[in-house]
């Protein structure tokens, strides 16, 4: 199998980024006067863009003793205005609790080297997506980056990797898919592209060695030498 492009998660496979997901959540429930959310709460809402982390999180807080699911306090009556306190604080807040995963950096540069085509796909919104990349020195390896709001949906429908796969000009059967979840999987399954995921991401926390792929990996170097799998040829050179 040659690969000709590749594309790459954010949330959990370049960036470790759940300090700005907890603390963007704790202010808005702050402001909505419920009580802040435990990291595991936030960290297993992550992963489906962030209307599903905004209602799981809303659904939990407003489920804990002492909280009142009275006229007034349903998850779709403080949505609308939870979302908005969200996005002014993670506006505020995007990057300045999260770090690059170790071994992203000398993949990205190497896979750069070889003069293959990458694109970042996330479920984030892609102005905070594009603002992260640059805030972590990551935007310049990319030639396309996609959020959740870049297409009519989202992952796990695998519209967005198709998509991405037309930009880059790349056949999804040989666009290799580089992410954290099940939601990676089922899309690329969906698209017919080749997948690969790292065992230190979020995965709604699910074991992520129980969702089949190409290989699970602990480091994306492991990656873009291929030299343990005979199924790996980097292209377009490969």
């Amino acid at each position: 199998m040659t690969i000709q492009a590749i594309m790459i998660d954010l949330d959990g496979t370049l960036v470790h980024t759940l300090g700005d997901f907890a603390a963007a959540i704790n202010c808005m429930l702050g402001d909505m006067d419920l009580p802040p959310a435990t990291t595991e709460v936030v960290s297993h809402a992550v992963g489906q863009g962030s209307d599903h982390l905004i209602r799981t999180v809303l659904d939990h807080q407003l489920g804990l003793p002492g909280q009142q699911r009275c006229a007034g306090r349903s998850v779709d009556n403080l949505y609308e205005p939870a979302w908005l306190r969200y996005q002014h604080h993670y506006a505020q807040i995007n990057g300045q609790f999260s770090e690059v995963y170790p071994g992203v950096v000398p993949a990205l540069q190497a896979w750069q080297n070889r003069g293959m085509p990458l694109a970042c796909l996330t479920n984030k919104p892609v102005a905070f997506a594009n603002d992260l990349l640059k805030a972590k020195g990551l935007h310049g390896f990319f030639q396309c980056v996609f959020g959740g709001d870049s297409f009519a949906r989202k992952k796990p429908d695998p519209l967005p990797l198709l998509e991405t796969c037309r930009v880059l000009g790349s056949e999804p059967a040989h666009t290799l898919m580089v992410g954290d979840s099940r939601n990676d999987a089922q899309a690329a399954d969906a698209a017919g592209c080749p997948l690969v995921l790292v065992t230190y991401g979020y995965n709604h926390g699910e074991p992520i060695q129980a969702v089949p792929a190409l290989a699970h990996v602990d480091d994306c170097q492991h990656i873009h030498d291929g030299q343990s799998w005979a199924w790996l040829r980097l292209g377009p050179h490969g």
